[in-house]
């Protein structure tokens, strides 16, 4: 064998592109049948692929979606089995086929007051339980103009450093004022901040984190601008919300594979 390298050398290795679609609270029953017949008409390939529908809707997704697309669940409890009415633990999440997990969602910090020290306790918990997690960052409007978009970030990172492991935690930075409104942030500056947000976990966690793990972009990606963000070299996948449930996922999931190959 030849000489190992040295220790200050990072050995870098391509991220495998990863494209999540979650499914809010969309769909019948009628409707998750139609959409997985569609997903497993799409190619995957070179690209990892995961779908989040609805708690109810999980059981006939893992039973008839093909098996190279995984599926998450969009939300769970901070603990395990017990007296909390509402909730889903991770026992119960892995129980029934699940192998991620939605944690963050700026809709669940707004609607449902997650705040960053439960977020820490559900991450923590998700991944004692053997789930990987696209853990959801982001900024508003607001913040974005005050330039403050780097600094919330972090405030939302910081808790979480320790738990940043690449093999098994996804970022997906989703500007919160381009989700579901049809605004996008332009290709530079998604890559703009996924580049400062990778250079902060450089410093956080180390270089070696900071270069394998994966940040994914979440604001109103569709067909049309897939290709463009992809080609961003510090963009590594998608958070896909109302195209996910429409045939132009499959080329949302073809662009970014291409560009990564």
């Amino acid at each position: 064998p030849g000489d190992a390298p040295p220790n200050n050398s990072l050995v870098t290795m391509p991220r495998t592109p990863v494209v999540g679609g979650n499914w809010k609270c969309n769909n019948d029953k009628a409707g998750v049948t139609a959409l997985v017949a569609s997903l497993n008409a799409m190619d995957c390939t070179g690209c990892e692929v995961i779908v989040a529908p609805v708690m109810l809707h999980i059981p006939e997704t893992v039973a008839n979606i093909k098996s190279d697309i995984a599926v998450a669940a969009q939300n769970c409890n901070f603990k395990g089995n017990g007296a909390y009415t509402g909730e889903c633990s991770a026992d119960q999440i892995v129980d029934i086929g699940c192998k991620w997990v939605i944690l963050g969602h700026s809709e669940r910090r707004q609607y449902f007051k997650e705040d960053n020290e439960i977020l820490r306790t559900k991450l923590e918990y998700a991944l004692s339980k053997g789930l990987k997690v696209m853990y959801c960052i982001g900024e508003s409007l607001d913040e974005r103009n005050a330039n403050k978009t780097i600094e919330v970030l972090k405030s939302q990172i910081e808790p979480v450093k320790d738990l940043m492991k690449p093999e098994s935690v996804v970022i997906a930075y989703e500007p919160i004022w381009a989700i579901g409104t049809g605004v996008t942030a332009t290709p530079q500056q998604a890559q703009d901040t996924h580049k400062e947000l990778r250079a902060y976990i450089s410093e956080a966690c180390g270089a070696a984190t900071a270069e394998a793990i994966r940040i994914q972009y979440g604001g109103s990606a569709n067909a049309k601008n897939a290709p463009e963000l992809s080609a961003c070299p510090d963009i590594d996948g998608f958070l896909v919300g109302g195209a996910s449930l429409k045939p132009e996922f499959g080329d949302i999931i073809k662009a970014i594979a291409a560009a990564k190959k």
